[in-house]
């Protein structure tokens, strides 16, 4: 009796997830299909969802004819500057919070926290203020200044947790060898923290990636717009070009599923060492 509601219990959770996977990858299907298609075939009615003449076309117009490279490029510059300055800030930040005890320590942990549920929407229009005052709008250090504000308290939050988590006696012990607070914390506490470092810029780099507010707000010549901001061009006044679209958006997907693939099992042990509080 016991193995059959186990039994039963076992397949329902696997009906169930495959469910659930359907319902996800249901969008990634449709995508596909759309930009296997000619703009002809997008606007069929009744529509289908194979494709009956699959064509690669799109995929060689999108990069010759919409300059899609651009775009790309100018998201790797803001992704990969946002990680960089990130990267410098939060792990002194994190290390002293961590390690150090001084007044307004909890408060300045719990500020952070609030400071993550704020949404960019709220101050969108006293940044673009700031940004017009201090000559910001139109540049990549714009948008890698309030990338790397906005992504600040999780970085923070996450290798505070996993500095916390690593035992001072091994901070004593590169001391007594004679390592002072810089070199210990360069020789000894980020290669142990290797797998939440990687974690954090993984996360920073993917918000930044991801990010059309900012692009949206702070950036107007076209030369200068980041790839979710070029996407955008797809979609006009009187009709969007599906195709284009869904061609741009797997581009898009392409250097996050890769990074995904090579560091699966050090963000897994990233998030896993981060939850631990000190």
């Amino acid at each position: 009796m016991m193995v059959s509601n186990r039994l039963r219990t076992q397949t329902f959770t696997v009906i169930l997830v495959i469910l659930l996977l359907i319902v996800m990858l249901f969008p990634f299907f449709v995508m596909i299909s759309t930009m296997l298609r000619s703009s002809q075939e997008v606007y069929v009615k009744p529509t289908y969802w194979i494709p009956k003449n699959i064509t690669l076309n799109n995929f060689v117009k999108v990069w010759s004819e919409y300059k899609l490279f651009g775009y790309f490029k100018n998201s790797i510059i803001v992704a990969l500057g946002t990680t960089l300055l990130n990267t410098f800030i939060y792990i002194p930040a994190a290390y002293s919070i961590a390690r150090f005890r001084f007044p307004g320590r909890k408060t300045m942990l719990y500020l952070l926290l609030v400071m993550q549920m704020f949404s960019p929407v709220i101050v969108i229009i006293s940044l673009f203020k700031i940004y017009v005052r201090f000559d910001l709008l139109d540049r990549y250090s714009g948008l890698i200044i309030a990338n790397t504000v906005f992504s600040l308290s999780f970085t923070i939050w996450l290798m505070y947790g996993y500095f916390s988590s690593i035992p001072k006696e091994i901070e004593d012990a590169a001391r007594i060898d004679g390592c002072n607070r810089m070199s210990t914390l360069l020789r000894i506490m980020i290669p142990i923290a290797a797998p939440g470092l990687v974690t954090a810029m993984i996360y920073t780099f993917i918000l930044a990636w991801n990010d059309f507010l900012f692009a949206l707000s702070f950036i107007k010549a076209q030369t200068k717009m980041p790839l979710t901001l070029g996407i955008y061009q797809f979609v006009g006044r009187w009709s969007t070009q599906w195709e284009m679209l869904t061609v741009a958006a797997f581009v898009a997907l392409i250097p996050v599923l890769v990074l995904f693939y090579l560091i699966e099992k050090e963000l897994v042990s990233g998030l896993a060492g981060g939850a631990v509080k000190g």
